[in-house]
């Protein structure tokens, strides 16, 4: 793809819009994030707070550990250290660098402040409202659609900031309509990786360190360490067992950062690591490296896209295709092997549903890399999956609608029958 075609810096700017670090779960992290703005707006440490958060939020809040709580779950929890200890100018890195006696703090932070937690009826999945009260004075802070989309800010009841929602694209944005796999693999296969080098390298460093804290550690149900002692040490193990111990650690507490992908650290990690392994294997030079990871985290995008950030499908089964179209490439550099990769990958699994944030997520992790994996497989010895099979149509981009349209509209009342079911006493 030549630099002067306008799909070039699109693409560019996607990738420097999407792959950015966080540190924790970032559900958790975006009300720590709302409660921050907060405080900053309300200038004091507030003595009451109110989370207002959609479904989909509490969902994906109520399992997993905070990083920097001394291993607390919850709503609560995340509001509490965003108004205590977050930085409100840090994004989705807002509480990665509180202090020790901020943290020592939480717990009779949590005891003396007054936080309720209150289902918001909205239509929109990621939706998170703050507000805060210290003495007369108060703030309100609203997020929606994107863990860090502040859209409304207000002080002591009066609107100090708004946008509106509804079909209005923030200045600068670029259009993801562009996306398409044709494109995606020529941008992959000829981009200069000057443009994108600091990106991918932030991506392989971040994600390889904590995977390798996963593995040494003990964090949740440990799936990438029971993974390498049940299977052994092949590539295949090896590259399904460090993307799950990325998100063992993560889904656990861990305060190490990983670049994220459409909005999700363990997709992030799914797309990347599976990748880094099989460069290791197949001796890939660190050019291969990065064509792949482009093709991976692009061809991810593109599938998450048509279905939001939050949903009742699975978003690993998204970047587990993605992850298996980056290692088909490293392979082969073949791009038919690429496009039924994906669509086999799809097919595989496209049943896996996200019940919240939490330990098991990193072994539904793992089979989505395995289907990857498996996709690959599959084509590179003479079988696919057909047009007319189940979901599957002929043409890639035709799958990768329907997968969206499963995951968007199909899945509706799947997903509110889930949270009704986690949210009951």
């Amino acid at each position: 793809m030549e630099k002067s075609n306008p799909l070039y810096a699109a693409y560019v700017a996607i990738l420097r819009r999407e792959l950015v670090p966080a540190m924790g779960c970032t559900e958790p992290i975006a009300i720590a994030f709302a409660a921050a703005k907060a405080r900053a707006v309300l200038g004091a440490l507030p003595d009451q707070i109110v989370v207002r958060a959609s479904g989909n939020i509490i969902k994906n809040v109520k399992s997993v550990i905070v990083p920097n709580t001394n291993g607390r779950k919850g709503i609560e929890v995340a509001a509490a250290i965003g108004a205590l200890a977050g930085d409100a100018d840090a994004g989705l890195e807002v509480i990665a660098h509180a202090s020790k006696e901020d943290v020592a703090k939480l717990g009779d932070y949590l005891q003396r402040t007054d936080i309720t937690v209150e289902a918001k009826d909205t239509e929109h999945v990621l939706d998170i409202s703050v507000a805060v009260f210290a003495g007369k004075h108060s703030a309100n802070v609203r997020i929606a659609d994107e863990h860090t989309n502040v859209v409304y800010v207000e002080k002591d009841r009066e609107t100090i900031f708004s946008k509106a929602l509804e079909n209005v694209k923030t200045p600068g944005t670029p259009d993801y309509e562009c996306l398409t796999i044709d494109d995606i693999y020529d941008f992959a296969t000829t981009a200069d990786l000057a443009d994108v080098k600091d990106i991918l390298d932030r991506q392989i460093a971040c994600n390889t360190t904590i995977a390798d804290e996963g593995l040494a550690h003990d964090y949740g149900a440990n799936i990438g360490k029971t993974l390498l002692k049940a299977y052994g040490t092949d590539v295949h193990t090896r590259a399904r067992a460090r993307a799950a111990a990325g998100s063992d650690a993560r889904m656990n507490g861990c305060n190490l950062p990983v670049v994220i992908n459409s909005g999700s650290g363990n997709q992030g990690m799914t797309v990347s690591l599976p990748v880094i392994e099989y460069a290791k294997e197949y001796h890939a030079t660190q050019e291969e490296l990065y064509r792949a990871l482009l093709l991976s985290n692009l061809v991810t995008l593109h599938e998450k896209e048509g279905i939001g950030r939050l949903s009742a499908y699975c978003g690993a089964v998204s970047a587990g295709a993605g992850a298996g179209a980056g290692i088909a490439w490293i392979v082969t550099k073949n791009y038919q092997t690429v496009i039924h990769t994906i669509v086999n990958a799809l097919a595989i699994t496209s049943g896996i549903v996200c019940d919240g944030a939490k330990a098991s997520c990193a072994a539904k992790i793992a089979a989505a890399v395995d289907a990857g994996i498996l996709g690959f497989e599959m084509y590179r010895n003479g079988q696919e999956f057909y047009g007319g099979d189940g979901l599957v149509k002929k043409g890639v981009e035709n799958t990768i609608r329907n997968i969206s349209r499963l995951g968007r509209l199909g899945m509706k009342e799947t997903d509110r029958e889930i949270i009704r079911m986690m949210i009951e006493k």
